[in-house]
């Protein structure tokens, strides 16, 4: 079930894939976007393109400096976000785990796993004084099984999945999280593993037909932690 108008996301990873899909469907049906990336140029865009209320901002979210200004910003504007999307991610070249430089892997983790901390521990005061929300950290089928090639973002996945289990544990009344597996959708990450063959699945304007009312309907009141995109 879609919710009101009313509702104001705060999305990370906002300037490409699913972020970006769900930032267009999101303002097209009339919601609240704060979004950020750390691509100036395209924060730049849609900046220019989707005006007040609306906002973008470029930000590392493996910053935790970065991150802090942003959210108090968000949580400064007249319409406070009352849905956090954890969504930027990076994913390593594949490659077998024993050759994956170290530096690549720290910096996936940086930004798939801290970022995701930096945002909940800025974010989730501020929720609980406004009275509630809902936090979707988005997860992946590789946060629940694994591939060969893939095996840092697989950790760091699954590291989502057991993060947002505890955190839900921990929220008080009022307010939820959510490991959401998006599915499999044709995206640079997807091609970045399946090359040419990744077009067979989705796009991401195709997916957020289906997604985005379903991320939507989440409810405040704690369900299933573990869930995935029909």
């Amino acid at each position: 079930m879609e919710k009101s108008p009313s509702t104001c996301l705060a999305i990370t990873g906002v300037t490409r894939g699913l972020g970006r899909a769900l930032c267009d469907w999101s303002v097209a049906k009339g919601h609240t976007v704060y979004g950020c990336g750390r691509s100036a140029e395209a924060v730049a865009e849609l900046n220019a393109k989707y005006p007040a209320p609306h906002r973008f901002s470029v930000v590392d979210v493996s910053v935790d400096a970065e991150v802090t200004e942003w959210i108090a910003g968000c949580f400064a504007s007249a319409e406070k976000p009352n849905r956090i999307v954890n969504n930027a991610a990076l994913i390593n070249e594949n490659a077998p785990l024993w050759e994956v430089p170290s530096a690549e892997f720290t910096k996936l983790m940086k930004v798939n796993v801290s970022g995701v901390h930096h945002v909940i521990r800025a974010a989730v005061p501020r929720l609980i004084k406004a009275g509630g929300g809902v936090i979707v950290n988005v997860s992946s089928g590789w946060g629940r099984s694994v591939s060969p090639q893939v095996a840092p973002y697989c950790a760091s996945k699954w590291a989502i999945e057991g993060l947002t289990q505890a955190l839900a544990e921990e929220l008080p009344d009022g307010l939820a999280a959510y490991a959401v597996n998006p599915g499999v959708i044709d995206t640079d990450m997807l091609r970045s593993c399946f090359g040419s063959s990744a077009r067979a699945s989705p796009s991401p304007k195709t997916w957020v037909t289906r997604a985005a009312p379903y991320i939507l309907s989440l409810s405040p009141e704690q369900g299933p932690v573990s869930v995935t995109v029909p």
